[in-house]
């Protein structure tokens, strides 16, 4: 192949493809975030954006197929994200990182996609907690996309807290992990305890406290745990 065929721009053909699975993704995304993998049809995804439910399989094998590729679509961005913010706090702090630094690497990077990503971001979001708390699939996905990422974290938790046991620092982490996907899920529980005081999708307000709230629940553990 030539230099001249390699560097041809992509056809109008393939423009229209991307876009159309583009728009796919986008419809699968919001209505698997509200309904849920199983309350969702390729039909009803079809009808969102206006086209006959056979071009669905054209694209996509089936219904999980087009779930894995929506979840996949994100996670890999904010795998990405999050692995560089630890892997240059690591190295900004010369391997000497703090529980509150580690975790604001972790999770603001994260945070700061929904806040500053809108409403599609945000619908990702809930679709992460739903994916995070079905065992029968979700921990698979889970495990494949955020794996890498996680065990960083937890290597840089280590080196912070060096007395702390292990099996502590990991069961902190599963802690973690819960109070995250009950945020991401945006129930509407936390407006409605509050009376409107608090709203489940300020993240800006979630971004400010996690992070500290987390680190003294793993300072607290640890010092229990070894004192």
């Amino acid at each position: 192949m030539t230099d001249h065929l390699r560097s041809r721009p992509p056809s109008k053909k393939a423009e229209q493809r991307a876009e159309t699975i583009e728009q796919i993704l986008d419809a699968s995304e919001e209505l698997f975030s509200k309904h849920g993998l199983h309350g969702v049809t390729l039909k009803d995804v079809a009808k969102r954006v206006g086209v006959h439910h056979t071009l669905l399989n054209y694209y996509f094998a089936d219904k999980k197929t087009l779930f894995d590729a929506v979840f996949a679509r994100r996670a890999t961005i904010t795998s990405e994200r999050r692995m560089k913010a630890l892997e240059e706090y690591d190295a900004a702090t010369n391997g000497k990182p703090t529980v509150e630094g580690a975790l604001h690497a972790f999770l603001d990077t994260d945070l700061d996609l929904y806040i500053e990503g809108g409403e599609r971001w945000k619908n990702y979001a809930q679709l992460s907690a739903q994916v995070a708390n079905t065992p029968e699939w979700g921990a698979e996905l889970m495990d494949q996309h955020f794996d890498p990422v996680v065990l960083r974290l937890i290597g840089l938790l280590r080196k912070a807290l060096p007395e702390c046991a292990e099996e502590d620092i990991f069961w902190c982490y599963h802690f973690v992990t819960g109070a995250l996907m009950n945020t991401l899920a945006r129930t509407g529980r936390i407006d409605k305890l509050s009376g409107g005081l608090c709203k489940s999708d300020d993240f800006v307000a979630v971004k400010e406290r996690m992070a500290s709230f987390m680190a003294s629940g793993f300072r607290t553990v640890c010092k229990h745990r070894t004192g």
